[in-house]
C-alpha cells in the first residue's frame, strides 16, 4: 500500500497493527483540521479582545480630552452670562442717559416756544389797547377773540393772526389774568413744572430768573 500524504506534507505509511492506514489518515487529519481551528478562533478571540481593549483605551483617551474641555465649556459659559447681564446693565444704563438727555432737549425748546408765544399774546393786548379807535379811551380786550379781529373796527383788524396753545400742556389753557373791569391783560402757563431756564432771559422777562414753577413766567402787559 502506498503512503498517504496529509496536507502538511507529511506522509503516512501502512499500518502494521491491521488498522487501515486510511482510517489512520482520517482520524490525524481531523485532529490536525481541529487544531488548526481551535488556533483560528483563538487567534481571532484574542484579536477581538485586543480590539475591545484598544476601542476601550480610545474612549478612555475621548474621555480625559473631553473633561476639560468641557469644564472649559462650563467656565466659558459662566463667563458669557455675566457678560450679557453686564452688557444689559450698560445698555439700560445708557438708554436712561439718553432718555434724560432727550427729555432735557425737548423741555428746553418747549421753554423758548413758550416765551415766544407768550409773547405774540401780551405784544397783541398791547396793540389792541395802545389803538384805540379815534374818541374811544384805551382798554384792554374784554375776551380773545378780540385779538383775532378787533371788533371795534368796521374793517377787519388783527392784533393777532391765530391763537396759541400752551406749548407745555399741549392745549388751551391759559391761566387769564384779569384787570379790575374784567379785561384781559395778560396770560400764563398752568404747568406746574419747575424751569430749567434759570438766567439769560429778554430784558422784559428778567423776573423769570427767580421763578419756581412755570406758573411764574406771567406774560402781562402793563401799560406804562
Amino acid at each position: 500500500m502506498a503512503p498517504l500524504i496529509f496536507t502538511d506534507g507529511h506522509r503516512l505509511k501502512p499500518s502494521r497493527h491491521g488498522l487501515p492506514a486510511t482510517k489512520i489518515a482520517m482520524h490525524l487529519n481531523n485532529g490536525l483540521i481541529s487544531g488548526l481551528r481551535s488556533q483560528e478562533k483563538h487567534g481571532q478571540g484574542m484579536q477581538a479582545l485586543r480590539r475591545g481593549a484598544y476601542i476601550s483605551s480610545h474612549r478612555n483617551d475621548e474621555r480625559r480630552r473631553l473633561i476639560p474641555r468641557l469644564r472649559f465649556l462650563r467656565t466659558q459659559s459662566g463667563f458669557s452670562y455675566i457678560g450679557v447681564l453686564l452688557a444689559v446693565a450698560i445698555v439700560g444704563i445708557a438708554m436712561t442717559a439718553a432718555n434724560r438727555y432727550w427729555s432735557t432737549i425737548i423741555q428746553r425748546e418747549r421753554e423758548i416756544e413758550l416765551l415766544f408765544r407768550g409773547d405774540q399774546i401780551k405784544a397783541a393786548i398791547q396793540a389792541y389797547y395802545e389803538n384805540p379807535p379815534a374818541g374811544q379811551a384805551k382798554q384792554y380786550p374784554p375776551a380773545i377773540d378780540d385779538l383775532l379781529r378787533d371788533p371795534r373796527y368796521p374793517q377787519t383788524r388783527r392784533h393777532l393772526r391765530r391763537w396759541y396753545h400752551d406749548p407745555l400742556t399741549g392745549s388751551n389753557d391759559w391761566a387769564i389774568a384779569w384787570d379790575s373791569q374784567g379785561r384781559i391783560k395778560g396770560v400764563q402757563s398752568t404747568h406746574t413744572g419747575r424751569p430749567l431756564k434759570t438766567g439769560d432771559f429778554p430784558k422784559d422777562y428778567g423776573a423769570f430768573e427767580a421763578a419756581v414753577a412755570y406758573t411764574d413766567w406771567k406774560f402781562i402787559y402793563t401799560p406804562k
